[in-house]
């Protein structure tokens, strides 16, 4: 559940004016586009504009097996982000306030329970698009059914988040059952700068994850379960773009967590599919040949 936009990336042939090539771009979406890709059944909710973005969007996800059940909304645009590349890093410029998406709200949950999903997953991108989306985050995380596990992605952006949103991501990771969260994020909004300090920070008498998962940038990722750790370093390899990285890893993480496997091995996985994207110019590898039926 979570807003995707159209985004512009500039061809690197540097021509003036600069050509762009036009692709997806969204956290949730990269996720459901790895699941997919990986046989699971993967349905996608969110709102999109009736132009030509939105088009786009629903294609390109229908194209590669997510399920897209979307609100189309005559008077607002489909968001739209650009990717700037330069010797210092990329740098992403968005154009979403007051884009569709940002009507998600809590009566977008009953179309979710109506799937009566396994995983419900969104991110703290969704909770900042709008007041209502932010009830809406509420709802995923505390009325999803007993059978359906609650995974929430801090993702936090320093051009999205302000000082004010800090207590939300809080108290939502406080509230899901699976929670990914960069110990560089943990830092910049709550001020903790260690793997045992987070833990504490999210964990309360009656609040807490049962599975929090630690990004730890190169180093790699730790996953936390009834006080026991698991380490697993970063893949090596030539960093082409980071961004989408993040998606992948969770992505990798949940496929195996649906199978039941080990922690170590849903590590193992995210690792892996994080270091495919790592090496690609995009979110999203493209098809493998041959992709698996649906599981």
């Amino acid at each position: 559940m979570g807003e995707t936009m159209g985004l512009l990336v500039p061809e690197p042939h540097g021509s003036t004016p600069p050509r762009f090539r036009t692709e997806v771009g969204g956290a949730e979406s990269n996720v459901a586009v790895h699941l997919a890709r990986a046989g699971r059944a993967v349905g996608w909710r969110s709102a999109l504009g009736r132009d030509v973005f939105g088009r786009h969007v629903r294609e390109r996800l229908t194209g590669v097996g997510v399920r897209c059940l979307v609100r189309e909304d005559r008077a607002r645009s489909t968001g739209l982000y650009m990717k700037e590349p330069g010797p210092d890093g990329t740098r992403v410029r968005y154009w979403r306030a007051g884009s569709a998406a940002s009507t998600l709200h809590r009566g977008d949950a009953a179309e979710v329970w109506r799937w009566r999903p396994r995983l419900v997953h969104t991110t703290g991108i969704t909770a900042a698009l709008s007041d209502t989306a932010e009830g809406l985050v509420h709802e995923l995380v505390e009325q999803a059914p007993p059978t359906t596990l609650r995974c929430f992605d801090v993702n936090y952006r320093p051009a999205l988040h302000g000082e004010d949103n800090a207590g939300l991501l809080l108290d939502l990771a406080r509230r899901a059952d699976v929670v990914f969260c960069g110990l560089d994020e943990a830092q910049a909004l709550w001020g903790v700068p260690t793997l045992p300090e987070l833990v504490r920070h999210l964990t309360g008498p009656d609040t807490g994850p049962d599975i929090l998962v630690v990004k730890q940038g190169a180093r790699g990722a730790t996953a936390v379960r009834d006080g026991r750790t698991w380490f697993e370093p970063a893949p090596r390899v030539e960093v082409v773009e980071p961004v989408g990285a993040g998606d992948a890893f969770a992505a990798g993480f949940l496929d195996r967590l649906l199978d039941e496997a080990p922690l170590p091995d849903c590590l193992a996985e995210g690792a892996r599919l994080a270091g495919v994207v790592l090496g690609l110019p995009g979110d999203i590898p493209p098809p493998p040949e041959g992709s698996p039926a649906t599981r």
